[in-house]
C-alpha cells in the first residue's frame, strides 16, 4: 500500500519548525550574584577535570535547553547539568528533540528570590517534562532553604528526598557525593576518599609538582656535577708504586 504523502499544513508547520531561530540567551543575568556565578563556573571546571566524569558526561551550565520542538518559550538553563550518551562538542544551545537525552542530572545555585522558581516551577519541569534523575539545590548563604543543600532522585516518576550519607548526598548519576563545606559545593569520590579538585587547586597542585620537579632535577644535576669532580679526582691522583 502506498504511503500517503503529508497534507500541506503538515508540509508548512515543519518548514515553520526548522526555520525557529533559537535564542542563545533568555536576557536574564548569568547568575544572582558574583558568589553564585563563581561557584557555577568552580563546579563545572570541577567536573570536567575529573575524568572519570568527563568520559561518561557532556558537561555544561547556564545553557538553553529547549524542550519543545518549535516554541522559542519553552526552555530552562540549568546552573550545571550532566547529559549521558550525548556528543561532547560545544553547543549554543541544547534542542532536547535532536539530542533525544535530557540531563542526567542537574544543580541549581538557589537563593531566596529564585527559590520558588527552583522549588516549584524548576522541580516540576525537572520532574514531570525533562525527567531528569537527580535535581539538586544548594543555597550557598543559607537564606532560606534548610537544610542549604538539597536532593532529589526520580523514583515511579516522581522526585523523592536524597538522605544524607556521611554528612554527604550521594549521586548515583554522577558516581560522587555533594558537600556543603561553608558556602562552597564540593564533590567528594567515594572510591578514592578524596574531593575533586576545583581549577584552582589543580592549579596550585600543578605548580606544587613542578617546583618539586625542578628542585629535583637542581638536586640531580648538583649530585652527577659532585660525582664527576670526584671521578675527575681520582683520575688525576697517582697510582699505587707509580713515580
Amino acid at each position: 500500500m502506498p504511503t500517503s504523502s503529508p497534507t500541506m499544513p503538515d508540509v508548512r508547520k515543519r518548514k515553520q519548525l526548522t526555520l525557529v531561530d533559537y535564542p542563545t540567551s533568555d536576557g536574564k543575568p548569568m547568575a544572582e550574584t558574583d558568589d553564585h556565578r563563581d561557584l557555577m563556573i568552580d563546579l563545572i571546571q570541577t567536573l570536567k577535570l575529573h575524568r572519570r566524569t568527563a568520559r561518561r558526561f557532556y558537561i555544561s551550565g547556564n545553557l538553553l535547553i529547549y524542550y519543545e520542538e518549535g516554541n522559542r518559550r519553552k526552555h530552562v538553563s540549568p546552573d550545571v547539568f550532566v547529559v549521558e550518551g550525548v556528543s561532547k562538542s560545544r553547543r549554543r544551545y541544547y534542542l532536547l528533540w535532536e539530542e533525544k537525552c535530557s540531563p542526567s542530572a542537574a544543580i541549581e545555585l538557589t537563593s531566596k528570590s529564585t527559590g520558588k522558581e527552583d522549588l516549584q516551577e524548576k522541580f516540576q519541569l525537572y520532574q514531570d517534562i525533562l525527567r531528569i534523575q537527580e535535581y539538586f539545590l544548594f543555597d550557598p548563604f543559607a537564606e532560606y532553604l534548610n537544610p542549604p543543600l538539597q536532593g532529589y532522585r526520580l523514583k515511579d516518576g516522581k522526585y523523592q528526598r536524597i538522605e544524607p550519607v556521611d554528612g554527604r548526598l550521594p549521586s548515583l548519576e554522577l558516581g560522587l557525593h555533594l558537600e556543603r563545606r561553608g558556602g562552597e559545593l564540593r564533590f567528594y569520590d567515594p572510591l578514592t576518599g578524596k574531593y575533586l579538585p576545583t581549577l584552582q587547586e589543580a592549579r596550585q597542585a600543578a605548580t606544587a609538582r613542578q617546583k618539586k620537579e625542578r628542585s629535583a632535577r637542581r638536586q640531580a644535576e648538583a649530585e652527577n656535577n659532585r660525582l664527576r669532580r670526584e671521578i675527575e679526582s681520582l683520575r688525576r691522583k697517582p697510582r699505587n708504586g707509580s713515580t
